[in-house]
C-alpha cells in the first residue's frame, strides 16, 4: 500500500524550511508518510501529486500575494485552505473581527484608491506621541516603520513612507505605538486543529523610535502557561475566526495550525496585533515535543 504523501510547502529562502521546523519532514516519514518540501512558485512541481500541502515558511507572499493566491487556489488538499489563506494575507481581516467583537490596536487605514497626496497623509497621523506606518500586506514585520509624531524629521520619513506604499497601490496601516509593548513585550498563542498547544512572550521588534529597522534577531520566551485572561481572549479570537470561516467559507473544521498576537491594552486586556494562519513561525522549539506535537497535528488530518 503506497504511503500517503504530505508536501510542506516553502519558499525560495527556506527551501529546507526553517530553523525551527527543522526535523519535520524525517519526524512526519517516522509515522509512515511519505513527506517532502516543495517551494510554491516552483513551476517544475506537480501539486495533483502532491498529497495533502502545508503551508509553512512561505515568507516571500506579500511580494507575490496576487500569485500566491491563485497558487493556492489551484492546489486541491491544501492546509490551511486556500479562501484562509486568501483572507489572512491581508491584513483587513482585522476589520472583520473587530465587527465580531475582537478589540484591535485603533487603526486608521489608508487607501490608493483616495489619492491622498502628501499634506492629506500627514494629516492622518496622530498629533502627538509614538506611532507606527506598516503595508496591509507584509510578512515578518517587513516595511513597518515606528515614529515619533512631534519629531519634525521623523514625521516627514513616516510621510514618506505611508506614501510611497500608497503610491505602490497598496493599503497602509497607521497604529499609535503601545508602550505595553516595550514594557510588558506581546504574547503569541499557538493552536493545533483549535486546541492551545503552547505559548510565547516576545521582546518588541521596533526597539527605537524613528526607524524601520527591526531587531536583528527575535527575543522569544517560550515553555510558559499563559495567564487565564490571555487564554479567553484567545480563543474569542480563535472562535470568532472558526465561526468566520463556517458561516462565510463554508469550512467545519478547525484550522491546522493558528497564531494569535496580543498585547496587553493597558486596561488589563489585550488588542488583537494579527494573526497567522499562513505563514508565521509556530515556535516549535519552544517547546521539548514542538516538532512532534505538529506532526501529531499533521497526521490527524492525513489519517482522519
Amino acid at each position: 500500500m503506497a504511503k500517503k504523501r504530505v508536501t510542506l510547502v516553502t519558499s525560495g529562502q527556506y527551501p529546507n524550511l526553517t530553523e525551527d521546523e527543522a526535523g519535520l519532514v524525517e519526524e512526519l516519514n517516522s509515522r509512515g508518510l511519505d513527506a517532502r518540501i516543495a517551494i510554491w512558485n516552483d513551476p517544475q512541481v506537480d501539486w495533483e501529486e502532491a498529497g495533502v500541502c502545508v503551508i509553512r515558511s512561505v515568507r516571500d507572499y506579500a511580494t507575490h500575494r496576487e500569485q500566491f493566491v491563485k497558487w493556492a487556489h489551484s492546489v486541491p488538499r491544501l492546509l490551511n485552505p486556500a479562501d484562509v489563506s486568501e483572507w489572512a494575507t491581508d491584513k483587513h481581516y482585522l476589520l472583520h473581527l473587530q465587527g465580531q467583537g475582537v478589540p484591535v490596536i485603533p487603526t486608521t487605514w489608508l487607501e490608493p484608491e483616495q489619492n491622498l497626496n502628501k499634506h492629506q497623509v500627514h494629516t492622518r497621523f496622530p498629533a502627538y506621541g509614538e506611532f507606527v506606518v506598516k503595508p496591509a500586506v507584509s510578512s515578518g514585520g517587513r516595511e513597518m516603520g515606528r515614529y515619533d509624531a512631534n519629531n519634525g524629521m521623523a514625521r516627514m520619513a513616516a510621510i514618506t513612507h505611508a506614501y510611497r506604499l500608497l503610491q505602490e497601490g497598496r493599503s497602509v496601516m497607521v497604529q499609535r505605538y503601545l508602550s505595553e509593548v516595550d514594557a510588558h513585550g506581546e504574547y503569541s498563542l499557538v493552536y493545533m486543529n483549535g486546541v492551545l498547544s503552547h505559548s510565547v512572550e516576545k521582546a518588541a521588534m521596533l526597539t527605537n523610535p524613528n526607524t524601520t529597522e527591526l531587531q536583528a534577531e527575535e527575543e522569544v520566551t517560550g515553555n510558559r502557561e499563559p495567564r487565564p485572561e490571555e487564554w479567553i481572549f484567545g480563543e474569542k479570537v480563535r472562535s470568532a475566526i472558526h465561526h468566520m470561516i463556517k458561516d462565510r467559507l463554508g469550512h467545519d473544521q478547525h484550522l491546522l495550525f493558528l497564531r494569535v498576537d496580543m498585547v496587553p491594552d493597558g486596561k488589563g486586556s489585550f488588542y488583537l496585533m494579527e494573526v497567522s494562519p499562513v505563514d508565521g513561525s509556530l515556535y516549535l522549539r519552544t517547546r521539548p515535543d514542538g516538532i512532534q506535537t505538529f506532526a501529531d497535528a499533521i497526521c490527524n488530518r492525513v489519517f482522519w
